[in-house]
């Protein structure tokens, strides 16, 4: 700027005044009852108060009239932050519609496309809400990675998850935590309508493989994204519950011939919207973040900021997907974490499991066994108040699906003590207790082991490797960390005998399965 005005005296300086004002703008309007459910602010549709309303950096609450001021520059998303009591519009696939896209140039030329030039400023930029009922007890779906590549896999997550839920009364909205898609980005309006039929609102994440691999740079990584879902992180309040959906991809653009590359993490521009928001939030509330990478692969100083501005909260919760792994974290002190109690993270189960890898079943649907032999599914999270509590879902199994025990089918009795028995708890952590025993025998404690592959999965990769089965081959061995051992009676006698397991998770759930074995 000095050397425009050293060149070009008055002039340059008016020159770049004008573009400064070009280039920084203010956007205001209202965020409306919306009587007739038609999108539009009609005569006697009063504005609503006190509604957060963000341009991705800074937050503002409306004002008596439900009019709003934010800036605004030539790549800006806005968005209403949808309040307890009220009802987001959605679209016929049910992805809710709670933005308006700023980009009077449209976006820079991506293979899947992304906005059209959206012209001038309009004069006022409305949104529309509706009242509704919010329980302070309700239940959302959270999905991880569904991930198809092709049509085809966009009907195994039809028929494999979303049939068994379509016409839930149960669930209030659902989330899917990234990685929507496998790079394909035509297939966005595909997958939003089978996830629509579900029935219920559907949050997006954005994923590592829901990005434009040939933008050169972060900024320009997420223009189809905001095509079809707007902003690439936002926040949503349902009940006495605050869901901060975010962006942990961070995109380096190919260079040279190089291939681009992603690592996890969030940017100081969105670190200041989560602490913006969070200004505004009730402490007694629940914070839940929502993510696709899990914040373990953040930056470090980026994951401290983060809980340096949940520190005032006593309850928060954070999911992630992406590993296609199920496992818990629980940060404390040594990882930056100020609460009196740790901050518990959840890396969901997917609902492509291993990428739709894996012999066809019976009905022609990959079996598709996670890495840590978790079966693909989903998972359910129930809110009371600012308390929560979540249960794993596998996919086309009972509720009480909840684990695997392994040991032979026939032992020989001198071997007794020396034979293992395992337990595959799918959504196990330290904090579970896993007992075990035979016929009416006492109960057993078994031991968690970290170091040991789930034996079916072991199994299923031998049998790749010594036939050739059908399907996708599946990813390679991996240590299942929710895995208890424990030892069979070394007395026994010769004869069937049943083993029951009881299981006792951080929640308070109890499972229970058995196996019959034989002694010879």
């Amino acid at each position: 700027m000095r050397i425009v005005q050293w060149r070009f005296g008055w002039i340059g300086l008016l020159l770049t005044l004008t573009l400064s004002a070009w280039a920084q703008q203010v956007a205001t309007g209202v965020v409306f009852h919306d009587r007739n459910r038609n999108g539009i602010r009609d005569a006697g549709e009063p504005g609503i108060p006190n509604v957060l309303v963000s341009n991705q950096r800074e937050v503002v609450k409306t004002d008596a009239q439900g009019r709003y001021r934010l800036p605004v520059d030539d790549d800006t998303v806005l968005f209403v932050i949808k309040p307890r009591g009220w009802a987001l519009p959605v679209s016929d696939d049910n992805v809710p519609r709670f933005y308006y896209v700023h980009k009077p140039n449209g976006s820079i030329p991506v293979r899947y496309g992304g906005v059209p030039p959206t012209g001038a400023l309009p004069a006022s930029v409305d949104f529309p809400l509706y009242p509704q009922r919010e329980p302070d007890r309700f239940r959302a779906l959270v999905f991880g990675d569904t991930q198809p590549r092709d049509m085809t896999e966009i009907f195994y997550i039809g028929r494999d998850v979303v049939r068994e839920l379509i016409g839930t009364k149960e669930a209030a909205f659902g989330v899917v935590l990234g990685d929507v898609l496998f790079d394909d980005l035509s297939l966005f309006p595909a997958l939003t309508r089978m996830m629509g039929q579900i029935g219920v609102p559907i949050y997006y994440v954005l994923g590592n493989h829901d990005i434009n691999f040939d933008s050169p740079d972060d900024q320009n990584s997420d223009e189809t994204w905001h095509r079809y879902f707007g902003p690439n992180y936002y926040a949503f309040q349902y009940g006495r519950a605050h869901f901060l959906v975010l962006d942990d991809v961070v995109w380096f653009g190919a260079r040279e011939g190089q291939r681009g590359r992603y690592v996890g993490g969030l940017g100081e521009r969105q670190i200041e919207f989560i602490r913006n928001y969070l200004r505004y939030a009730n402490r007694n509330d629940l914070i839940v973040l929502l993510m696709h990478i899990p914040m373990w692969e953040w930056p470090d100083a980026e994951r401290r900021q983060v809980f340096d501005a949940l520190a005032p909260f006593a309850n928060t919760l954070s999911f992630s997907a992406h590993t296609h792994i199920q496992m818990h974290r629980f940060f404390g002190a040594d990882a930056g974490w100020k609460g009196r109690t740790t901050h518990h993270h959840i890396n969901a189960v997917t609902v492509c499991g291993s990428w739709w890898t894996g012999a066809p079943d019976p009905v022609g649907i990959p079996h598709t066994t996670m890495r840590d032999g978790t079966p693909n599914g989903y998972l359910w999270l129930e809110v009371r108040g600012n308390r929560y509590h979540v249960r794993y879902q596998a996919a086309r199994r009972p509720p009480d699906y909840q684990m695997h025990i392994y040991t032979p089918d026939e032992v020989d009795r001198a071997k007794l003590a020396e034979t293992p028995v395992l337990v595959n708890y799918f959504f196990g952590s330290e904090f579970c207790t896993v007992e075990m025993r035979v016929g009416d025998g006492a109960w057993v404690r078994m031991q968690q082991v970290v170091d040991t592959p789930d034996p079916a999965y072991a199994a299923l990769k031998q049998q790749e490797q010594e036939f050739k089965l059908p399907g996708r081959t599946l990813p390679g061995l991996n240590p299942a960390i929710h895995l208890w051992r424990g030892n069979l009676p070394p007395d026994l006698p010769r004869g069937f005998h049943q083993i029951e397991v009881r299981v006792r998770n951080l929640f308070g759930d109890e499972y229970r399965d058995r196996r019959v074995i034989r002694v010879r």
